[in-house]
């Protein structure tokens, strides 16, 4: 850990979400973007000056090895993952890796045996467990707001229309479950815990993944997520949480808008909504408590070696390419 206030990250290439996701929301929490990270050196100065960042360094390993780093962002294609993670987990440096770890079950154990191994901190970029309206669900549940949860209904689709977008690529491991159909699945993951059974169809394309895929996990005690993923059609994040006595509907749980928001449908009683009027971007939360937990202030939670294998089992036993 880090004996100063404010961590100083490093971001490990040049990747768009780290323009538009992860720097916005740094800023929000108060951390310091202190160098971006390329293989191409003028492009990475380029985002350095675009970007508000502090320097741009040659190659990812330069910038893993550089003592004025306190914590890495790895926003790299799924398949450079496990390695990056590894190199900068061995020299010491707190991690936030893009979701999903890892693309494959393997990898996922072998990085977690490393973040044991070194005792370096890990997260994976599943930011919202960290927000207002998750904690609203979690609240909602515990509380028996719809009495007994037994199913949950999740969809994340967008459109992918350029085809050379790395998500349409094997090799760099991407597809429509690894990049969103995730998201339904660690949400599953957060009430429900570890599945017992999983089945899933893929329709496929791009450079052989799954651009759609639709499928149900299995849970103890008879409880189901079915989940509908995708990269063709209209931005849809919507999720259902069905109880025994009622139900409650969430526009978009996973990277929330100041027009989303939670709706409790309740036997005998008015619908009720929750507005919480999100004014911070998605991220924020999350790097906020990161922030806090490699400075010292606040005892980790929501690591990677506590949710990451479970949510890699599942993703695997839903087959996708």
């Amino acid at each position: 850990m880090t004996t100063t206030p404010t961590p100083r990250w490093g971001i490990v290439s040049t990747a768009n979400i780290a323009r538009g996701a992860f720097l916005p929301a740094l800023r929000a929490a108060g951390g310091t973007a202190a160098a971006v990270a390329g293989r191409d050196l003028a492009r990475a100065e380029q985002f350095a000056a675009e970007n508000q960042v502090g320097r741009a360094v040659h190659g990812y390993q330069e910038l893993i090895d550089d003592p004025g780093i306190d914590a890495l962002y790895i926003p790299l294609p799924n398949s450079m993952h496990a390695e990056w993670t590894i190199r900068a987990l061995r020299a010491g440096k707190p991690v936030l890796c893009e979701k999903p770890l890892t693309g494959v079950r393997a990898d996922t154990e072998r990085v977690l045996a490393v973040a044991r191994e070194t005792g370096t901190l890990l997260w994976e970029a599943f930011v919202f467990p960290f927000n207002e309206i998750m904690d609203r669900l979690r609240t909602l549940v515990s509380d028996g707001a719809i009495g007994e949860l037994r199913e949950i209904q999740s969809d994340f689709h967008f459109k992918v229309t350029r085809p050379e977008n790395i998500r349409l690529s094997a090799d760099l491991e991407g597809g429509a479950l690894r990049d969103v159909g995730c998201y339904p699945v660690r949400l599953a993951q957060e009430f429900f815990g570890e599945h017992e059974s999983a089945s899933a169809a893929h329709e496929l394309g791009g450079q052989g993944v799954d651009v759609e895929t639709w499928g149900m996990i299995g849970y103890p005690g008879g409880r189901k997520l079915l989940l509908s993923c995708g990269m063709r059609r209209d931005r849809d994040t919507f999720s259902r949480l069905l109880g025994t006595a009622g139900q409650i509907h969430v526009t978009n749980v996973f990277h929330p808008e100041p027009s989303d928001y939670v709706a409790l449908y309740s036997d005998g009683s008015e619908p009720a909504e929750f507005r919480p009027g999100i004014t911070e971007p998605p991220f924020t939360a999350a790097l906020r408590h990161i922030n806090a937990a490699v400075s010292g202030q606040e005892e980790p939670r929501l690591l990677a070696i506590d949710t990451s294998l479970v949510t890699a089992r599942a993703l695997h036993d839903l087959r996708a390419p």
